[in-house]
């Protein structure tokens, strides 16, 4: 079958079981250690490992983004944070401008790219900025400034919600437009512990426009795909309510078993591999391990599992070789059960 049918099959819990796997690099450990990780990709041909290095993420940049955000990048090629906030004041928001959709990227080319993409039987997905809802308006109006909006229900929060929703709305609809297969939308709700906002709090601010636009691309036959970092597991069925396809949960932070409880089965699961624990402080037989653990508890015969890695510098490379290994190892498990 082509890529493409693979992985819609695996969405839909019509595969064959096969644990479909990738592994990101950050740039900076890619460079030092580059002839070693091109050594690992010959050993294990069916993982997709990959690195990028953005040149405006240059240590100490600083840039202003499409929103009037000004971040600052202290770490070669990581991510930043933001240190100017356009709307940190509510008496600035009677005079602000959302950016425009048709300047998001270049979508004449990403038509072209798209379309030979599907010629190709490749799966094809469109994306949104990392920050979707939540973190985009605790970078318009500061974190702080955010939550105590929240705990106030201030007024102005419809219109600035409208504001984001609005603008992402149309970004998605250019996306499905042009045909994609998928929507990927990047978002972090959770802290290590618990969500920064209440669950009902949560279901009040945010869910409405999760739901509005996820819907939108489901009804258009489009899967949403949902990056989400940290503490989720109060709103994940939530989640699913509002149309989410694959979700991207991290592993430890919310229990595998609890996972298990709470989606397996209603979305298909990206897992995203500790990067606190195990793979930072553990050996490389403690990472097959967990690796191997989390397959058992979430995959299937019929696919619905799939396991993303990010290795980031401090972590040893010799566990970024040992959690690449193993799911070469075990990508097969469920095939054929």
């Amino acid at each position: 079958m082509t890529e493409r049918e693979k992985y819609i099959r695996s969405i839909e819990f019509r595969g064959n079981g096969e644990i479909i796997s990738g592994v990101s690099i950050s740039y900076p450990v890619w460079e030092q250690y580059q002839k070693f990780f091109e050594n690992i990709k010959k050993e294990c041909p069916d993982i997709g490992i990959w690195t990028g290095k953005d040149e405006n993420r240059k240590s100490g940049n600083k840039i202003r983004d499409a929103w009037g955000c000004l971040w600052i990048y202290p770490l070669k090629y990581l991510d930043g944070q933001v240190i100017e906030h356009p709307l940190s004041n509510w008496s600035f928001l009677k005079n602000y401008q959302a950016p425009l959709a048709e300047n998001f990227i270049d979508w004449q080319q990403s038509e072209k790219d798209i379309l030979k993409l599907r010629k190709e039987g490749k799966f094809t997905s469109g994306g949104v900025g990392h920050g979707f809802v939540f973190l985009t308006l605790t970078y318009l109006r500061g974190f702080e400034n955010f939550m105590i909006d929240v705990a106030e229900n201030n007024n102005h929060l419809p219109a600035l919600i409208s504001l984001v929703e609005n603008y992402w709305m149309e970004v998605v609809k250019r996306w499905i437009n042009i045909g994609v297969d998928s929507i990927g939308f990047g978002d972090d709700l959770g802290l290590q512990k618990s969500l920064p906002l209440s669950p009902q709090a949560w279901r009040t601010y945010i869910k409405p426009t999760y739901k509005k636009i996820f819907s939108y691309c489901r009804k258009h036959n489009v899967y949403v795909y949902l990056h989400t970092d940290g503490y989720i597991l109060d709103i994940i069925p939530d989640l699913i309510e509002c149309g989410v396809s694959v979700l991207n949960p991290q592993d430890i932070v919310n229990g595998v078993d609890n996972l298990k409880q709470l989606a397996w089965g209603k979305t298909a699961i990206d897992l995203d591999i500790d990067r606190q624990y195990i793979t930072f402080r553990g050996s490389p037989n403690e990472v097959d391990e967990h690796i191997l653990n989390c397959i058992k508890i979430l995959g299937s015969e019929n696919g619905g599992l799939w396991l993303k890695f990010g290795a980031y510098p401090g972590t040893p490379i010799e566990n970024i070789a040992a959690v690449i290994h193993a799911m070469e190892k075990y990508r097969n498990y469920w095939v054929g059960r």
